[in-house]
């Protein structure tokens, strides 16, 4: 069933979901507060857009054009709907297509920010796979793994460019490879860790293509669910 709900705590936003597809959480709106956008020359690029949350919140505070793309109809019918009603059709485009598709739409080194909040889990005959293939997509790297994002992120932002990531600890040694590898280094990494746990839950990530070595590290501690994120990396 497609419900109209407050986009969390952004004043006057609103966003279209569908209760049986995978919806925004924690981790989208980590990352757009994590995402900088100081200049509004800057183009930006969100490679799973999902029903377009992340470039929604980005639209709060910022008037950058943004692209995303979202490989699922149904949900980019979802994501167009929220544009609408936010009218912010202007400021954000998606495009329907499997992100891997970029060439035919954009020549390489166009984009000074790229970003993702993509499925988490690995996909091999042992996974356990939500029968629900929208939630299935977005959790699991069916058509989208953690190396075609930096293969993806290489082709598209230019000299310097910056790429931010949202995904889990224990595949940080993972996106580290894949960062040299794709020579879009990591420059900064912050943890995040829910109230009463020892182990971080999130990690977050802002990486340059070209930078140096130099990596910045700290951590945010007992996120509580209830509290506003507005301005959280902004202040």
């Amino acid at each position: 069933m497609k419900v109209i709900n407050d986009l969390y705590d952004y004043e006057g936003f609103k966003i279209v979901q569908n209760q049986e597809s995978f919806k925004f959480s924690l981790d989208s709106i980590l990352l757009a507060e994590f995402i900088s956008l100081q200049h509004s020359s800057k183009t930006v690029l969100d490679l799973c857009t999902g029903n377009a949350a992340i470039p929604l919140i980005l639209s709060y505070y910022f008037s950058n054009s943004i692209v995303g793309f979202e490989i699922q109809e149904k949900i980019y019918d979802l994501a167009k709907e929220s544009l609408d009603l936010n009218h912010k059709l202007e400021q954000i485009t998606l495009i329907q297509d499997d992100v891997k598709n970029i060439k035919a739409y954009f020549p390489s080194n166009t984009f000074d920010v790229v970003f993702a909040n993509p499925p988490y889990f690995k996909f091999n005959e042992r996974s356990f796979i939500n029968q629900n293939e929208s939630k299935a997509l977005a959790r699991h790297e069916i058509s989208l793994c953690l190396e075609d994002l930096f293969k993806i992120s290489q082709y598209a932002l230019k000299d310097q460019g910056e790429f931010y990531l949202v995904h889990l600890p224990e595949r940080l040694e993972e996106i580290l490879f894949y960062c040299e590898k794709y020579k879009i280094r990591a420059k900064k990494i912050c943890f995040i860790f829910s109230k009463g746990k020892e182990k971080a839950q999130i990690v977050l990530i802002k990486c340059v293509k070209g930078g140096n070595n130099k990596l910045d590290v700290y951590s945010i501690e007992n996120i509580d669910l209830y509290k506003s994120y507005k301005n959280l990396f902004r202040k």
